[in-house]
C-alpha cells in the first residue's frame, strides 16, 4: 500500500506549494481502494491533495481517529468535494472537547457541531470492531492496561459546565491487513501507542505488525515542543515498540521533534518521521 501525508505540522521539504498546519491527514491506496485517515485542521488537506495528484472525489472511505479539530477540521471540505464516501468514527465523546492552555485558558478543540445536521447521511458510528472495506478494520475499544500519554492532562470534556478528564473512548484504531501482516494507523494515540498495539495484537492473534503510523502525543502542550514525560520514559517506550516487534514505525504531528530524537536514538532505521507531502510504501 502507498501512504501520502496530505497534512502534517511541518511543510514538505521538496514542494513549496504544499500548506502545513497543526494536524494530520493521510491518504492510503490499498487493494484498489482509496482511504482518507483524518482531515487535518482545515480544508488545506484538499488543496495539498490536488498538488499531490490525489483526487478527493475518488476516496471511498474516510476515517476520523478521534473528535479533535486538528484531525477532523477538514471534514466539511471533504464532504463538499466527495459525494459518496462515508465518514467512519467511534462513538462521539460524552461532552465537548476542550483543552486548558497554560493551566487556565479554556479552548474548544472539538468538531464543527453543524456537520451531522448538514450531512445527516454521511456519518457512520463504529461501536464494535468492523471491517469497512475488505481487510480494512476499525477497532473502537482500546485496551488500556498500560499508561496513557502524560500530555493528556491538558485535555478535557465539558459536561454541564464542568471539565472532566477526557477518557478518549472516542478514539479508534484502523488496521489494514495485507500479505498476512498488519499496518496500524493511530491518529494521536491518546490512549497510548502501546495500548493501541496491544489492542491490535489481541484482535489479530499471531498476525505480525508490519508498520505503525501516526502521532504518539508525546508533547506536553501542543503546539509547543516541550516533551511530556522524561527522556528515560520515552526511551523505554521506544524499546517496548521494538520488543513487540513492530517492523517499522512512521510518526510525526503530536510526537514532537524532541521526543522523536529520543525515539530515534533507540529505534534507529526502524523509525521514520513523516511531514507534509511525504509519500511511502509499506
Amino acid at each position: 500500500m502507498r501512504i501520502t501525508t496530505l497534512i502534517e505540522n511541518r511543510p514538505g521539504k521538496t514542494d513549496s506549494n504544499l500548506a502545513a498546519e497543526w494536524g494530520l491527514s493521510l491518504h492510503i491506496v490499498f487493494n484498489g481502494h482509496e482511504i482518507l485517515f483524518d482531515t487535518g485542521l482545515s480544508g488545506a488537506f484538499a488543496k495539498n491533495a490536488g498538488h499531490l495528484s490525489v483526487n478527493v472525489a475518488s476516496i471511498c472511505a474516510a476515517v476520523l481517529s478521534h473528535f479533535h479539530y486538528d484531525h477532523g477540521g477538514g471534514i466539511r471540505r471533504f464532504l463538499e468535494l466527495n459525494s459518496g464516501a462515508k465518514v467512519y468514527s467511534g462513538e462521539a465523546p460524552n461532552g465537548d472537547c476542550f483543552a486548558k492552555v497554560f493551566g487556565f485558558l479554556k479552548k474548544y478543540i472539538g468538531l464543527d457541531k453543524a456537520l451531522a445536521k448538514d450531512f445527516p447521511d454521511r456519518f457512520e458510528t463504529v461501536r464494535e470492531p468492523a471491517e469497512i472495506l475488505p481487510d480494512v478494520f476499525l477497532l473502537p475499544h482500546i485496551l488500556c492496561s498500560r499508561s496513557k500519554p502524560a500530555g493528556n492532562k491538558h485535555l478535557f470534556l465539558s459536561r454541564a459546565d464542568t471539565l472532566v478528564p477526557d477518557d478518549f473512548a472516542h478514539e479508534i484504531i484502523m488496521a489494514i491487513k495485507e500479505n498476512g501482516k498488519l499496518v496500524v494507523f493511530t491518529g494521536c494515540s491518546h490512549n497510548g501507542i502501546l495500548n493501541m498495539v496491544d489492542t491490535v495484537a489481541a484482535a489479530f492473534k499471531g498476525v505480525p505488525i508490519k508498520a505503525v503510523i501516526g502521532g504518539f502525543h508525546l508533547l506536553a502542550m501542543p503546539p509547543f515542543n516541550f516533551m511530556a514525560g522524561s527522556k528515560r520514559e520515552v526511551q523505554e517506550l521506544a524499546k517496548a515498540i521494538l520488543d513487540y516487534p513492530v517492523e517499522m514505525t512512521y510518526t510525526g504531528h503530536c510526537t514532537g521533534a524532541n521526543a522523536f530524537g529520543v525515539l530515534k536514538s533507540v529505534m534507529g532505521d526502524r523509525l521514520i518521521d513523516i511531514q507534509t507531502g511525504s509519500s511511502f510504501e509499506v
